[in-house]
């Protein structure tokens, strides 16, 4: 089991310089390696292992043209080639989208760091080519040499929330905390009113969108969007641009820029917050089985009238999330994409072909009168169970 932990790092003035480097020197191999890839699958009609790409870059690397990327680890941006293939596999696979250009500002301010070049002494930890650094740990992270001691981490990164650094990376750790289970399967139902309807709870999981704190965050957002959009308009009035010109962003343009990005993240820490504790919540009722619909987010995202409310909902994330039931030894089960969970009687069976998404209680001609979700949750929760 890959257990996460998470350090706030406190540089000093020219620390900081060297990781904005190394975060800039990430995105520049990342950036570079797709063009290169790009074009020459143009030329050649057909596409180039990452590993040789690697090596073409290594001599981009000793040459001169690109001095400045040899003032960091060289593992940066080779890891970064890395997570390129890695992007392309996921591609092939069905997974994701073509892999697109990380812009400045606008994708995530990370770079990898070698797992056995760490040293950590007290609350100091050591990162090649930036020097022991000051860390918030409260005793998470082992001390001493990781590659003298031998000591292993998976996937560590050193992210920039918008205001503050942070180091992530996971332990490899037995799992020896073990539930009794309770032998139950559950259904869960994920929906637009409310986040989850859980078949053996009787309270469901409120939508923390509709929550006043969210609410009042989301106007406070929305206020500072229509700042700087007007900031923009003028901008762009007084200086007569044309069309294929940027404006030069003024100091209060960059001020509300900082803001509105650090508001985005309040409210998607908020909403991850909630799907772990509503994740938590489930698993703590010890089933053995946990069942959860295939949702089809690229599809229902089409509809204009709940494309937002359902991508604030983080649908996908919450069902990623919930895998932790696996940690645990529950079974967990993601039911076909087309299984009529709703239009099912969870009491007869019968089939309600005619079940429009305005009808939010069930009635069935059995008698049986139960809301839409709690209904689709108990089908969910008796999905393929034998005996």
């Amino acid at each position: 089991m890959i257990r996460g932990i998470k350090v706030r790092l406190y540089p000093t003035k020219e620390q900081e310089i060297l990781m904005w480097k190394s975060a800039g020197v990430a995105r520049f191999t990342y950036n570079w390696g797709l063009a290169y890839l790009n074009s020459y699958y143009k030329e050649n009609k057909k596409s180039l292992l990452i590993g040789e790409l690697r090596k073409i870059f290594t001599e981009l690397r000793n040459s001169e043209e690109y001095p400045w990327i040899r003032e960091v680890s060289s593992e940066i941006p080779q890891q970064a080639l890395k997570d390129l293939g890695d992007a392309f596999e996921e591609f092939f696979e069905g997974e994701h989208g073509y892999p697109k250009f990380k812009k400045k500002n606008k994708c995530e301010t990370s770079f990898f760091h070698l797992n056995n070049k760490f040293v950590v002494k007290d609350k100091f930890i050591k990162l090649e080519k930036i020097g022991f650094i000051k860390m918030k740990d409260e005793g998470r992270l082992p001390i001493g040499n990781y590659k003298k001691d031998k000591i292993k981490v998976t996937n560590p990164r050193i992210k920039h929330n918008g205001r503050h650094w942070y180091l992530s990376l996971g332990f490899e750790v037995e799992n020896t905390h073990k539930l009794c289970l309770t032998g139950e399967s559950i259904g869960v139902d994920l929906g637009i009113k409310e986040l989850a309807v859980v078949s053996n709870i009787d309270k469901p999981f409120k939508n923390i969108n509709k929550s006043k704190k969210v609410k009042k965050l989301n106007k406070r957002l929305l206020k500072l969007q229509r700042q700087i959009s007007r900031k923009y308009d003028k901008l762009k009035s007084e200086k007569a641009f044309k069309k294929s010109e940027k404006p030069n962003k003024t100091n209060n343009i960059i001020k509300l820029e900082k803001k509105i990005k650090l508001l985005h993240k309040k409210i998607s820490n908020i909403r991850l917050n909630h799907i772990h504790q509503t994740t938590n919540a489930i698993v703590k009722t010890k089933p053995s089985r946990v069942v959860v619909e295939d949702l089809n987010v690229t599809g229902l995202l089409k509809n204009k009238h709940l494309s937002k409310a359902i991508q604030e909902q983080s649908s996908n994330k919450f069902i990623n999330t919930l895998e932790k039931c696996e940690w645990n030894g529950i079974e967990f089960v993601k039911a076909d994409r087309f299984y009529p969970s709703s239009k099912k009687c969870s009491c007869c069976g019968a089939i309600k072909k005619d079940l429009k998404l305005s009808d939010r209680i069930y009635k069935c001609a059995c008698g049986i009168v139960i809301d839409r979700d709690k209904n689709a949750s108990i089908n969910l929760a008796n999905y393929k169970l034998v005996g």
